[in-house]
């Protein structure tokens, strides 16, 4: 017989439950490819109990995204501490992990997902998403050591998403790209914008703490 009544403390850990899942699945096959029911199964709960955390599959998909950052910028400041890599090669090791999220754990969206999601959003929800988006690619810049001027973090993730999204795209939502291409291309592009960054932080470098 199903339990009727969980603790607050059961709930948040049937809730992080739900996100880690989703975000490992949708990470792994795409996030059209994951469906409610994989999730809830996964966990070991019902549909109906389900929604009682989440009222839609976007709501699920926005909170994982959300769970990822800490961890995205955990892996900044390992890469950048790491002493058997320069900065260039950290900078790019990172940017590679991300293009090809499947294989590291980082969920990505492809362009067909992003307007799907971003239809489905209310003002208020999308506001929120965007906030947290800019603290996400500000901390980003600064593990780097560049100071993250808002034309700097915005500049900065419109070529880290394009970098990204071209990678997914290719070939289904870009037929017309030469899909034997598409790792040489990610490559190029990846370097292209780790020298990009380079010369931002020459320009822009992060002042240190002065209580260090």
């Amino acid at each position: 017989m199903p339990k009727m009544a969980y603790s607050e403390e059961e709930r948040e850990r049937i809730r992080i439950q739900l996100i880690t899942v989703g975000l490992d699945l949708m990470a792994k096959q795409g996030i059209q490819h994951t469906t409610v029911e994989q999730i809830y199964k996964s966990v070991g709960i019902s549909r109906t109990f389900f929604y009682s955390f989440f009222p839609t599959k976007e709501d699920l998909i926005v909170e994982t995204l959300y769970f990822q950052q800490p961890k995205i910028i955990h892996y900044v400041h390992e890469l950048m501490g790491d002493p058997s890599l320069n900065w260039r090669s950290a900078v790019k090791k990172f940017l590679f992990s991300c293009c090809y999220g499947e294989r590291n754990g980082i969920a990505i969206l492809t362009i067909e997902e992003q307007q799907l999601l971003f239809k489905r959003l209310s003002s208020e929800s999308y506001d929120i998403f965007r906030k947290k988006q800019q603290l996400l690619f500000k901390s980003i810049l600064e593990g780097f050591g560049i100071h993250a001027e808002k034309t700097n973090v915005n500049l900065f993730i419109n070529l880290s998403l394009a970098l990204m999204v071209v990678r997914k795209a290719i070939p289904d939502q870009l037929p017309l790209f030469i899909p034997e291409a598409a790792d040489e291309t990610v490559a190029f592009q990846i370097d292209a914008l780790v020298s990009a960054l380079e010369k931002l932080k020459a320009k822009y470098p992060l002042a240190k703490d002065k209580n260090k």
